[in-house]
């Protein structure tokens, strides 16, 4: 997931460059050693011993290991929304935390874009297809430890659909962001904001292709995405290939800070300061 790898049985594990990991949830990390204590049970010299073996150097393995047989992929899991919360009380309150205007949040909500899930009380992204049906969810951790929190995607998800606004058949631009977040902080900046917009939930174009292809009438693109230098590659990269398509194309960043949401929680503290 980005630049972290998580596990199938704990989506609230978070492992880094392979190295040291925390599992959110819990609040504890550690590193390889204390990965396989923690988990299953090991002793420290157990967990040594596992380490070494898994590496080819067990104290009792020849000199060299005959090759295992690969075994074959797992077939892709069907996508399915996590399991829905009876309330949005986290969701509300993470996203207010986020500078996020209470309008906003209620409006996705009621549009059927954003939801709790019942487990986790992430928030729940819902991307949906040309169909109307769900094909994607974006989740991201209510709970964040030193500004970063759990971020992933559900089972299944069809990266080529991402999170979308419902079209808009009066408008012939769309907006393009990295991140859902992004998108609610932009609308709430501009609270007459009426256009078709999408967030890529990454830094692959597949969403706006897929987008494109399915709206026609849709000529210019608008490219919101972060001002960091991914951001600012991504959007080179995509504005020479959609110019090249023979769209309308312009870049739009923040007036400051890395991202809409912060440029959002910068401009609030300030009129807060102001007051």
């Amino acid at each position: 997931m980005g630049r972290y790898h998580s596990t199938k049985e704990m989506d609230s594990l978070r492992i880094k460059n392979r190295r040291t990991w925390y599992r959110y949830s819990e609040r504890v990390g550690g590193d390889a050693i204390t990965f396989l204590q923690h988990f299953c049970g090991r002793s420290f010299p157990q967990a040594v011993e596992d380490l070494l073996a898994f590496h080819g150097r067990a104290r009792d393995a020849p000199a060299e290991r005959n090759r295992q047989t690969e075994q074959a992929p797992e077939p892709p899991k069907p996508f399915a929304l996590p399991p829905r919360h009876t309330d949005a009380r986290r969701v509300y309150a993470y996203l207010k935390k986020r500078s996020i205007a209470p309008q906003v949040i209620r409006g996705f909500i009621n549009a059927g874009l954003l939801y709790e899930d019942a487990e986790h009380h992430n928030c729940v992204f819902v991307g949906y297809g040309g169909d109307g049906k769900a094909a994607f969810a974006s989740l991201r951790g209510t709970y964040d430890r030193d500004g970063s929190g759990f971020k992933g995607d559900a089972a299944g998800s069809d990266k080529s659909i991402g999170f979308r606004l419902p079209y808009d058949p009066d408008s012939r631009t769309v907006y393009v962001f990295e991140a859902p977040i992004d998108l609610m902080s932009y609308c709430t900046l501009h609270r007459g904001f009426h256009s078709n917009a999408l967030a890529l939930c990454c830094l692959d174009d597949r969403a706006l292709s897929v987008f494109l292809r399915e709206h026609p009438a849709v000529r210019k693109v608008v490219l919101c995405l972060d001002h960091d230098r991914p951001g600012m590659e991504a959007a080179e990269r995509i504005g020479r290939k959609y110019s090249a398509e023979g769209y309308a194309v312009q870049t739009l960043s923040p007036p400051s800070r890395k991202d809409w949401n912060a440029y959002l929680t910068f401009v609030q503290q300030f009129r807060e300061r102001g007051r």
